[in-house]
């Protein structure tokens, strides 16, 4: 049965109390790509600190750090050299986003499994997804129940051969218990489906978001709340729906870059109907 999308996640999203500190709020690991591949990742830590995270690191390859430490102020970073290294780093991490601009190998692909044995909540994006296109089953057998995966319909094809043809809500359901994970199969109503069965569908999607970059957003978005201690599906549903009012508010001329500095407007609406 398709769930309301905004009623019933609106209660759950997590706020700070008078006792709260930066660790208590959550911890959101985010790993970038290679030096010349750091934006994906920068977008997702912004987002994700702006939608509430009290710590978030970017994990990188070493020649990225020179890149990325100018570029970043309340963001931290911590270097890594090798799937073993990354997995420490990410040690206390609640929550960590890898895919956007992670590259397309071997590499992203041993990274995500070495993330897996941390502890902390996955979500999977961009080429962290297209880098199993060949071994879907490499991924699956790693996730849980509280790791997302934030596919678009190529992404999703790649991973998933054949299920669209089902339709969108019967594919996405499939797919989430095919990979015992929350699968968010992204376009103009985004579809979340939980592997115990739970469907909601964005009903408030906008063609603004079709720019580079947005995906990273949501990714991070979706990341952060997740370190908060929200539930999976819920975090999805709350991050797809802020997404998109973020995105009205821009509206023409948006670029990806918009979308995290629009979140404050959109959560204190939501903080002032909370009760």
């Amino acid at each position: 049965m398709t769930r309301p999308f905004l009623a019933d996640w609106r209660d759950s999203l997590p706020w700070p109390e008078s006792g709260s500190h930066k660790h208590a709020r959550g911890r959101l690991g985010v790993v970038s790509g290679k030096a010349t591949q750091t934006g994906g990742a920068r977008l997702a830590a912004r987002a994700g600190l702006r939608i509430g995270a009290g710590l978030v690191r970017i994990l990188c390859p070493p020649d990225a750090a020179s890149v990325i430490a100018p570029a970043i102020e309340a963001v931290m970073l911590a270097p890594f050299g090798s799937p073993e290294a990354l997995a420490e780093a990410a040690e206390d991490m609640d929550a960590v986003v890898i895919g956007p601009a992670a590259g397309v190998n071997e590499a992203t692909e041993a990274h995500v499994r070495a993330l897996a044995v941390t502890g902390a909540a996955l979500v999977v994006d961009a080429d962290g997804l297209t880098s199993f296109e060949a071994w879907p089953e490499g991924l699956f057998e790693v996730l849980d129940r509280d790791d997302v995966l934030t596919p678009h319909e190529g992404e999703f094809k790649r991973l998933f051969p054949g299920l669209l043809e089902s339709g969108r809500e019967t594919a996405a359901l499939e797919a989430a218990k095919r990979a015992g994970a929350v699968v968010v199969l992204k376009g103009p109503a985004t579809v979340i489906a939980a592997p115990d069965g739970r469907l909601a569908v964005n009903a408030n999607g906008t063609p603004w978001l079709a720019t580079a970059g947005t995906g990273d957003v949501l990714a991070g978005m979706i990341g952060g709340l997740i370190a908060q201690r929200m539930d999976s599906f819920d975090a999805a549903r709350a991050a797809a729906w802020m997404h998109a009012e973020a995105a009205k508010a821009v509206g023409p001329g948006l670029i990806a870059e918009d979308l995290p500095e629009r979140l404050p407007a959109v959560l204190a609406a939501l903080y002032g109907q909370a009760g």
